[in-house]
């Protein structure tokens, strides 16, 4: 059996290959061997620099990736290529290839997972720490050919070892998934992943979440990410040593239940659904005159809204709005402020509260007629959905356009009131991604 023992440098953001390193090895010795730099035809960051050595400078007359890939094509042709974290060097290489045009497929072992099975007990499996520990010289660390070569002598430690033709073949199987894991999650972890619908958390080896995503199938979409060659995947992966998970039932529940995740954990590599949406709410009061106000505030400091929105614009055209139907004054809708009069632009019919020319009941009057129109706006939904069991079922609950939060009940349990319905509910705050998620629903009831 032929190996092709890898090892590239890249640029970091975007990963275009700066250096690249090929060992060829028949089991017994080393039969050929290919290094060269690569201009990555894109800027080498400084502090990838600081960390391998290689600048601008020293790539500016490197062959491009084009001028040696046929190269690399040959000497890893009918061979299997091997690397430490090997989905990186893979992806990486994959990625100039795709950019050509060729499509690059090669059978893969990765000796950090062949080092966490054969060579068990280790506090890193980092390729300097792991070599340290095992008296491996590396000389040129963070160099194509100082930690290729490195990885060779690993590699041969790794065949010695007993049962290590079982474990090869374990992880050369092409329907184990173990070959496409991440290096440092074990198959224990992945294999208690259930194929139901839920969120999933990424975890450092700090127990750090990372990342957050939801699935219809935790199982198959966890091993999607493997998959993924985007540097965002590559990124992550390689920095995940656990994966936790909850169950939801439903996509839908599944869907809220990671927007109320990511806005509580923020981890690293979500970036959408981070944000905290302000809300804005219209509430009403009396002032010493006796006269009823409308007016508008951030959501947190309105204890009793009449209606919330989640941006600026809308929450002051639905204001708008309510004045004109209801001939409410500007002024006293505080649509206009430090004003003795109203003369807003475009809503014209006030009748005269703001000049002393109306009453004070008549304009209260139409003031109330317009919160009664806007609390009967107002819709109380109690969404049913799959539960995480056969014995289950699950709830989503929106009061007065709120959403509250979601729920499981054992089909056995008899709920006639609301109340009965509090004690299942997990409690969970309303924003405008809630909504959008929500709306979907709405719309196929």
């Amino acid at each position: 059996m032929i190996y092709t023992i890898i090892d590239v440098e890249t640029t970091g953001r975007g990963n275009r290959i700066t250096e690249i390193s090929v060992f060829k090895y028949d089991g017994n010795c080393v039969i050929d061997e290919f290094t060269t730099l690569v201009n990555p035809q894109s800027d080498i960051p400084f502090h990838i620099t600081a960390l391998t050595g290689i600048d601008n400078e020293m790539v500016s007359n490197a062959p491009v990736f084009e001028d040696v890939a046929q190269h690399i094509l040959d000497i890893t042709e009918d061979s299997i290529f091997v690397a430490h974290n090997v989905n990186f060097d893979y992806n990486v290489i994959g990625g100039e290839f795709k950019r050509l045009g060729i499509d690059f497929r090669r059978k893969k072992l990765c000796t950090v997972r062949l080092s966490r099975k054969l060579l068990p007990g280790h506090k890193s499996y980092s390729l300097g720490k792991l070599c340290k520990a095992l008296s491996i010289d590396l000389v040129g660390r963070h160099r194509a050919r100082g930690d290729a070569e490195a990885t060779v002598v690993l590699f041969e430690l790794l065949l010695k070892q007993p049962n290590a033709s079982e474990a090869f073949s374990d992880f050369l199987n092409k329907n184990s998934r173990e070959s496409t894991l991440p290096p440092n999650l074990s198959k224990e972890t992945f294999e208690t992943l259930p194929n139901s619908p839920g969120i999933y958390y990424f975890k450092d080896k700090k127990g750090t979440i990372i990342y957050i995503g939801k699935a219809k199938d935790i199982k198959k979409r966890v091993l999607s990410h493997f998959y993924s060659k985007t540097k965002k995947s590559l990124d992550m992966v390689r920095e995940t040593r656990d994966i936790d998970f909850e169950l939801s039932g439903s996509e839908l529940i599944a869907l809220l239940m990671e927007d109320a995740a990511i806005k509580q954990n923020f981890p690293i590599y979500n970036k959408v659904a981070k944000r905290t949406i302000q809300s804005y709410s219209i509430f009403s009061y009396e002032d010493r005159n006796g006269i009823i106000h409308l007016a508008m505030n951030k959501g947190r400091l309105t204890p009793n809204p009449l209606v919330t929105f989640f941006n600026v614009r809308d929450v002051r055209l639905y204001m708008e709005k309510i004045c004109s139907q209801f001939n409410l004054c500007p002024k006293y809708c505080h649509l206009q402020e430090s004003v003795w009069e109203c003369s807003h632009y475009n809503i014209t019919n006030c009748k005269g509260i703001c000049r002393n020319e109306e009453s004070i009941s008549d304009y209260n009057e139409r003031v109330i007629e317009a919160i009664k129109a806007i609390s009967e706006g107002k819709k109380d939904i109690i969404l049913k959905e799959k539960g995480r069991a056969a014995n289950e079922e699950a709830f989503i609950w929106i009061k007065n356009n709120v959403y509250l939060g979601y729920g499981f009940i054992d089909k056995q349990e008899q709920i006639t009131h609301e109340e009965d319905l509090q004690h299942y509910l997990i409690k969970q705050k309303d924003n405008m991604d809630i909504q959008k998620i929500l709306k979907h629903k709405m719309v196929e009831l």
